[in-house]
């Protein structure tokens, strides 16, 4: 809130100048004009006077006016937030039916399937969905209105854009927590009673969904974030798509309303979601703690990452032997050919050379990013209720938020979308950290040191700081495609990196407009998108998917070896705007579910095992 509020303060630019280039751009900008600007705004006034007039105009329900239209911003935050939330409701919907097919083969038969394509459309962010609906959908069937807010027809393609991720992530999560449900021993019983089948699978749905309650409610905090894109990608007039135009063009007191309304919104959904949880829960339950049931990861084959890993390395390479600059004005927006593989763009550069740079560009600027929320975790990591109460606050802020604000104070650039996704980047690895931290001081190893005479020094140099530093590294390389990914999406709303930067996300916001008479060079960053997408699927489940080895005999460190593998690499991949990934609210590693055996095969074990129990 304080930051929101001393966003004129913080700002690098000077609040006076802005308002007086917007009002009129012919005046010269004279100290004595400056001057009369900063009193009638108050910013003479310093950072404390200032959040205190905007606190108490907030308490009366001003938000001022617009520095650059000069209207009221109450009522355009009011106007836009009745269009997104209309938007909203008709996404969630969406999500709700979307989520009810995916999760209903696990209802009925009690397994895990489809994970993989539910993981991949969790995976897509919702911009690029947007794009492929709007040339598909709008452009060339011409079935849907491709911008505006006229009609109900205008509100199909947004609210499919911006539910079908969210309903691919709630489902994947009830097909993924059911089974563990139906493998508890009370269905067991119901089923030894004679309950019906249906009652069963009631119960069971109804046994999931406290666990589930919280990842819902970051779901529906997620949609806030997706709107941005989504509302910029058709037109539409929310509250998204204002806060985005605010941002770019310096208007403080609206980005400011904006902000409010959007984490508003956030919040209420959390809170609904906490609600849910706590009646589902019940006062019983609550007491006594009840374990809840951690879903199971899918299992993906090892080739399918690799495949798609030189696929693009492929792709990046060669275009890495070509000029991306290189200007041929005869081949503006020409198709595939020998001379330009992939085409060319608007003013004739080689598609596949911006490609193999901009992935260069991005993907040097996300090992940055994770390097940077590597070290942040590690940090914060060896303080869990430090490290827990920052992650609550970052997960509560969608990245495309934290990246209009930053570039409100920053301008918009590289440099701006690199702050704003390493801000929001480091929770899911401070959880691990924290969960480690909390599991080797509670382990039996330490206490050995600690009576052999070990000092504190060397047991955290030597045994602790190693034994978290490289699960924590593997969970970071493997959120690398993600980071990325929320690099594109930034420069694609005109958050990130400028031209001519060949970016990938900003390659994608160009091509749109000349998609209709170059789609081959058009969709060609589209494409490299959502291999991406596809990658990060795939790295996420290879990393949840690891079980513990064999313990090493003679090894000191093999109980926290086993430990490691046994915690979470990474979590399920979730859309990029949203604000964080399921799984990484809490600092705590899962918990497996109880495995039965048969009387017989506990009869063989037992003959098996070398050693005399009493």
């Amino acid at each position: 809130m304080a930051a929101v509020g001393l966003l004129p303060w913080l700002s690098g630019r000077d609040p006076a100048l802005t308002l007086l280039r917007a009002r009129s751009a012919e005046q010269a900008p004279t100290p004595e004009a400056l001057a009369a600007i900063r009193a009638d705004l108050g910013l003479d006034a310093g950072p404390g006077g200032l959040l205190g007039d905007w606190l108490t105009g907030l308490l009366r329900g001003d938000l001022g006016v617009s520095w650059v239209s000069g209207g009221d911003v109450r009522a355009a935050v009011v106007s836009g937030l009745g269009v997104s939330g209309t938007l909203m409701g008709a996404a969630l919907a969406v999500a709700l039916a979307v989520g009810a097919l995916l999760a209903a083969p696990a209802l009925l038969r009690g397994r895990p399937t489809g994970g993989t394509s539910g993981a991949v459309l969790a995976a897509v962010p919702e911009f690029l969905l947007a794009l492929v609906l709007l040339l598909t959908v709008g452009v060339w069937l011409g079935w849907l209105p491709t911008s505006g807010w006229a009609g109900p027809s205008h509100l199909v393609l947004p609210a499919v854009a911006l539910g079908v991720p969210a309903g691919a992530l709630l489902g994947r999560l009830v097909a993924d927590a059911l089974p563990a449900v139906f493998e508890e021993r009370w269905v067991e019983a119901w089923r030894g009673a004679g309950i019906g089948r249906w009652r069963i699978t009631g119960a069971a749905l109804r046994r999931a969904m406290p666990a589930l309650a919280a990842q819902f409610g970051m779901v529906a905090v997620g949609l806030t974030g997706g709107a941005v894109a989504v509302e910029t990608v058709f037109a539409v007039p929310g509250i998204g798509r204002t806060a985005l135009g605010a941002a770019t063009s310096q208007d403080l007191p609206l980005l400011q309303g904006c902000v409010l309304a959007l984490l508003a919104l956030g919040l209420l959904a959390g809170a609904a979601a906490a609600l849910v949880r706590r009646r589902l829960l019940g006062p019983a339950l609550r007491e006594a703690g009840l374990a809840l049931p951690t879903p199971r990861p899918h299992r993906i084959h090892l080739a399918v990452p690799v495949a798609l890993a030189l696929v693009l390395l492929g792709v990046v390479g060669w275009g890495l032997l070509r000029d991306p600059y290189a200007v041929d004005v005869a081949a503006r927006l020409a198709g595939p050919s020998r001379a330009h593989p992939l085409g060319a763009d608007a003013l004739g550069r080689d598609v596949l050379a911006r490609l193999g740079h901009g992935a260069a560009a991005t993907v040097g600027t996300a090992a940055a990013v994770t390097a940077t929320g590597w070290l942040i975790a590690l940090l914060l990591g060896f303080v869990p209720g430090v490290a827990t109460g920052f992650s609550d606050v970052a997960n509560a802020l969608p990245p495309v938020l934290t990246g209009m604000l930053v570039a409100a104070v920053t301008g918009p650039g590289s440099g701006a979308a690199a702050l704003a996704v390493t801000l929001v980047s480091w929770p899911p690895l401070a959880a691990h950290a924290a969960a480690l931290v909390q599991e080797i001081r509670a382990s039996r190893f330490l206490s050995a040191q600690r009576a052999i005479g070990a000092g504190p020094l060397w047991v955290w140099t030597r045994h602790v700081l190693p034994s978290v530093a490289g699960p924590v590294a593997r969970h970071a390389v493997l959120r690398l495609p993600g980071v990325a990914l929320a690099l594109a999406s930034l420069g694609f709303l005109g958050l990130g990196a400028r031209p001519p930067s060949p970016e990938w996300g900003l390659l994608l916001d160009e091509s749109a407009d000349y998609v209709e008479r170059a789609p081959v060079p058009a969709l060609a960053p589209a494409v490299a998108l959502a291999l991406l997408a596809a990658l990060a699927v795939c790295l996420s489940s290879l990393g949840t998917t690891r079980r513990p080895g064999p313990r090493s005999p003679g090894s000191v460190l093999a109980p926290m070896k086993v430990l490691h593998r046994a915690l979470p690499s990474a979590p399920p991949p979730v859309s990029l705007l949203s604000p964080a990934p399921p799984g990484s609210l809490s600092g705590r590693p899962p918990v497996s579910p109880p495995v039965r055996r048969s009387g017989s095969v506990a009869a063989r074990e037992r003959s098996a095992d070398p050693l005399p129990r009493r």
